[in-house]
């Protein structure tokens, strides 16, 4: 099965292929990702790795970085300067292009962004994304992106390495298998968020209508802030009640977000590229309130009832902390532009891999036999 990536005004295009067992699959002719429309459907076979595949060379590179770090600075420039050595044009941040052109005024060949707007039609101009950083990184690149993203590939940078797996130490050999392809992919999803204010809310007056969306890769979290009264939120799943969150808050989640703060709530770890949403409550006042996974078609509705005796508060991935007053509401569906991040393994491998290197998932000391010796 194929998909096509289609980036209008691009010479560049790249498309993605379902294997099976080193076969092509060509029974399925699904589309999982289609730009024009901006339509998900998933693949109804098991036991697909999905592979990127280049129509052409890619043209330009975007590489996004942790700030405040030298090591990511030194190496960031190294790297601009091999990739402009084989003639790919280089999209920085405004800050970094600053920080290079302080070091050295011949970096002027570097591209960067000066408007809103302009970021908003990044995705025409540039056909690879590098960071430089932890999995923070990631989600900050994800972030620039509410539409189409192009492949990301991501080195270990920082402190945590779910979404990093290439070695910053080889990056041109990862960097040249990447761009000759085809190379492994994860499809990671993300949701959709907005804010619908009521209309007696002070904050309503503030915004206009349709400027509180936000598109979240790991989660967005709702907690009853510096308030000494347990959360009391309304939940509904399309338009159909389901439950009332009462404790400390509630987290919706993607399954690449499965592993971040969900996890540390009691949620359930989940492959990433399984659509679908996750409920996980923080801290309920219920011992029977279990996290829920839900499809990728619904949407949920979270609100503060408007007779709440206190606000709530609402976070997207870690960032753009916000108030919920009564009445307020945070509607989240699965959002039709995912993430495609490549991975050294197959996808599979990959996340068993990370949660064991990474959490040291069921590690324990083995028991030792009496009498046989064995570990047992």
């Amino acid at each position: 099965m194929e998909a096509f990536f289609s980036y209008p005004l691009v010479q560049v295009s790249f498309r993605l292929e379902w294997i099976s067992e080193g076969n092509k699959s060509t029974q399925y002719q699904q589309d999982v990702v289609t730009f024009e429309s901006g339509n998900i459907s998933t693949p109804t076979c098991k036991n697909k790795q999905i592979i990127l595949v280049w129509d052409s060379p890619p043209q330009c590179v975007c590489i996004l970085t942790k700030p405040n770090c030298k090591r990511v600075h030194d190496l960031c420039k190294e790297m601009i300067l091999w990739l402009h050595s084989v003639s790919l044009s280089i999209y920085v941040e405004p800050r970094v292009r600053r920080e290079m052109l302080a070091d050295d005024l011949s970096m002027a060949f570097l591209h960067t962004w000066d408007s809103d707007e302009e970021l908003c039609f990044l995705h025409n101009k540039i056909d690879l994304i590098v960071t430089l950083g932890g999995d923070g990184t990631v989600l900050w690149a994800a972030s620039l992106f509410r539409g189409p993203v192009p492949p990301v590939v991501s080195f270990a940078m920082g402190s945590l390495g779910f979404m990093t797996p290439f070695q910053s130490e080889s990056y041109r050999e990862c960097l040249l298998s990447v761009m000759k392809g085809p190379a492994y992919i994860t499809i990671r999803h993300r949701l959709h968020c907005r804010i619908i204010r009521h209309s007696s809310s002070s904050k309503s007056r503030k915004k206009q209508a349709g400027e509180e969306v936000y598109i979240v890769l790991n989660e967005v979290a709702i907690d009853r802030g510096m308030s000494s009264f347990l959360t009391n939120l309304e939940c509904y799943c399309d338009n159909i009640f389901v439950t009332n969150v009462q404790g400390d808050g509630l987290i919706l989640s993607t399954p690449s977000g499965s592993t971040a703060y969900s996890l540390s709530a009691g949620g359930s770890m989940v492959h990433p590229q399984v659509a679908a949403m996750l409920f996980t409550p923080i801290c309920p006042h219920s011992l029977s309130f279990r996290p829920l996974i839900l499809p990728e078609h619904v949407t949920l509705r979270v609100q503060v009832p408007e007779k709440s005796r206190g606000d709530a508060w609402v976070s997207f991935d870690g960032r753009e902390r916000l108030q919920l007053g009564c009445g307020d509401a945070l509607v989240c569906h699965l959002s039709s532009w995912p993430v495609p991040t490549a991975c050294t393994l197959e996808s599979t491998n990959a996340f068993l891999e990370g949660v064991k290197e990474g959490l040291y998932w069921n590690m324990r000391k083995l028991q030792v036999g009496k009498d046989i010796g064995l570990n047992v």
